[in-house]
């Protein structure tokens, strides 16, 4: 059976389904909350300081999100950091001051990072080691066409007030925890590990001491700052204050953004799987560089949506083989909530950082030179990828599902005895115990 047509475990599919659910929300509220911010007499700055004290709460408790997981589990992890986000964005909408928001808004991001660093961690556990591209690839898209839908959506909740988004949010959130608890309730996959069967963990400095993980740190970081956070905060502005197009068309090169991005997104994550996620990694960061450099050098609004759909290409190129060189580095059997809190801590701090000093570079200098520095970011990170190992290991594949075979042979040979030379056979059992012994041999051999 090919990698392309192999159904994915039912736990997949929930937690892709809940990622939707949870993009669609955020998209709901991010339209209305600055706006609603200045309801309550505050400036810009302060309004902006709403969305940024999400992102810092993020970045901040990213590491003992990491802790939490390797402590409680996934699960656990999962569904409180999705409640913590329900109550508080409810609560935000009956926030009677500027302080009680923003309170409400920071708690929000802890919540936030809590369910991303578990759901990766979950998502990596319950993967298989052939399909982990395509998986991420899947993730990645459902993220993106919520996040597409969700302003629309918003920005149409509106009209029946501020306050209203916010609500429909957090019912969405205690819906989308509920099916995840029930649904991975009695999973075998996501089931959390008894003290004989934990697996082993693996922390931060010893990830660090792999050059792929140092690699792809790198790459998150430019990619939170390149995408997350430059084109988020500055590409607006480079369209209505420098080419002097209406707002709307700030909206549209988002967009076209976003449609190079689909264009790719999926079917990248499954040819990684295929052909390795180095190349994948490489080029991807690599015309994601040019699109971005080329942003700041655009004559015309033309030439801008042309290459905001190129750096949307290169995004979508690299983002799932990226996502699952992560998971190749920690592997299925391995815990690795600080490794992977590490990863998203890069593009939180990239988000943070990279608005500020581009932005600081183009109001010194010019839109072009920082937005030149912001692709010469990611155009290090292919030059990274370049010279570091492939981070998939193609034996390790090879034996997990030698040992997948294997178990279900066993399974058939623990039957009851029909005495007709059937399943049940003692001999039989104990050949396939040698199997079992010596394809774990080989998985440790290829490591």
């Amino acid at each position: 059976m090919t990698v392309s047509s192999k159904a994915l475990p039912r736990e997949i599919w929930v937690l892709v389904g809940a990622a939707f659910v949870i993009a669609i929300g955020f998209g709901l509220v991010s339209p209305v909350l600055p706006q609603f911010a200045r309801s309550f007499g505050v400036g810009f700055a302060a309004a902006s300081a709403i969305v940024s004290a999400f992102a810092l709460m993020r970045l901040l408790f990213a590491p003992m999100s990491g802790r939490l997981v390797q402590k409680l589990g996934e699960r656990w992890v999962y569904t409180s950091g999705l409640l913590i986000v329900a109550v508080s964005t409810g609560a935000s909408a009956f926030a009677q001051t500027y302080w009680q928001l923003l309170v409400l808004r920071s708690a929000g991001g802890i919540g936030s990072t809590m369910f991303t660093v578990s759901s990766l961690a979950l998502l990596i556990r319950m993967s298989p080691s052939d399909q982990r591209g395509r998986i991420s690839g899947l993730w990645s898209t459902s993220f993106l066409i919520g996040s597409l839908a969700g302003p629309l959506i918003g920005g149409l909740l509106a009209e029946f007030g501020l306050r209203a988004p916010f609500l429909i949010y957090a019912i969405a959130l205690l819906i989308a925890c509920a099916v995840v608890h029930f649904s991975l309730r009695d999973s075998h996959l996501a089931a959390p590990e008894t003290a004989d069967t934990a697996p082993p963990t693996m922390s931060f400095r010893e990830g660090l001491a792999r050059s792929e993980y140092r690699a792809v740190l790198w790459s998150n970081f430019a990619n939170g700052a390149a995408v997350f956070g430059v084109r988020m905060a500055l590409v607006p502005l480079l369209v209505v204050e420098v080419m002097s197009q209406p707002a709307g068309m700030a909206g549209v090169a988002l967009t076209v953004f976003a449609a190079g991005n689909a264009v790719v997104l999926f079917f990248s994550g499954q040819l990684s799987d295929r052909f390795g996620r180095k190349p994948f990694l490489i080029i991807g960061t690599a015309v994601c560089a040019v699109g971005t450099a080329g942003l700041g050098v655009a004559p015309n609004m033309i030439w801008l949506l042309v290459f905001s759909f190129i750096a949307g290409l290169g995004s979508g190129m690299f983002t799932p083989a990226q996502q699952a060189a992560v998971a190749d580095i920690i592997g299925p059997k391995v815990r690795g909530g600080p490794v992977l809190a590490g990863f998203q801590m890069s593009a939180d701090l990239g988000a943070v950082l990279g608005p500020i000093a581009v932005g600081f570079i183009a109001e010194r200098l010019n839109f072009g030179v920082g937005l030149t520095v912001t692709g010469g970011l990611l155009a290090v990170a292919a030059v990274a990828w370049l010279v570091v190992p492939e981070p998939m290991r193609r034996g390790e594949v090879r034996v997990e599902k030698r040992i997948e075979t294997v178990d279900e042979e066993a399974d058939q040979l623990a039957a009851p005895c029909t005495c007709d030379g059937g399943p049940g056979g003692g001999m039989a059992a104990s050949s396939v115990i040698e199997q079992v012994v010596h394809a774990e041999g080989e998985g440790k051999a290829s490591r």
